[in-house]
């Protein structure tokens, strides 16, 4: 089966009658929020994506992203690969929906917009930039020694100040 693009937008309430499922890609270098912090955007986004409603009837979007990303290494600058996958379930609310309490802890919630959609690039691109790591590093013997900036050695110590309160208690003398 031949990948195809994902919409940018879909809503949710008749994806969910329809039970419509959405097979494709996004290209990294459309998510531009998430390419701020990679050092290459060339690649794809496998996406597939799943609306329905579940037993309760709360209609939900759930799916998995997955892509291979270039980011820098914090410990030596080097770059490196990194193999994204992510999981996620949401229930679309309208901006005051009261009912928020009674939705289970396994769907997180999405507002819609004024037209009653959702922006799935918008949401996808979400679920990678948490799956990123804060802190991209080489295991520890993979990074090239002559670049990692590490001091070894003694510290010396430091040299003593006067102490602040010495007049005080040549006062308390007195």
């Amino acid at each position: 089966m031949q990948k195809v693009k994902i919409p940018v937008t879909i809503d949710p309430y008749r994806t969910a009658q329809k039970r419509s499922s959405f097979d494709g890609i996004l290209q990294l270098q459309n998510l531009t929020r998430l390419s701020e912090q990679l050092s290459n955007t060339d690649g794809d986004v496998a996406v597939i994506v799943h609306c329905g409603n579940d037993e309760q009837g709360l209609v939900y979007i759930e799916g998995e992203a997955q892509c291979t990303v270039q980011v820098r290494c914090e410990r030596c600058g080097d770059e490196m690969t990194l193999n994204i996958n992510s999981s996620f379930a949401y229930t679309p609310v309208k901006g005051d929906d009261s009912a928020q309490e009674e939705i289970p802890q396994r769907y997180d919630v999405i507002e819609t917009d004024e037209h009653g959609e959702v922006n799935l690039r918008q949401l996808v691109e979400d679920e990678l930039i948490l799956a990123l790591p804060l802190f991209p590093m080489h295991d520890e013997g993979q990074c090239d020694p002559n670049k990692v900036q590490m001091s070894w050695g003694e510290i010396e110590p430091e040299p003593e100040k006067p102490n602040p309160f010495a007049i005080l208690q040549e006062l308390k003398k007195k």
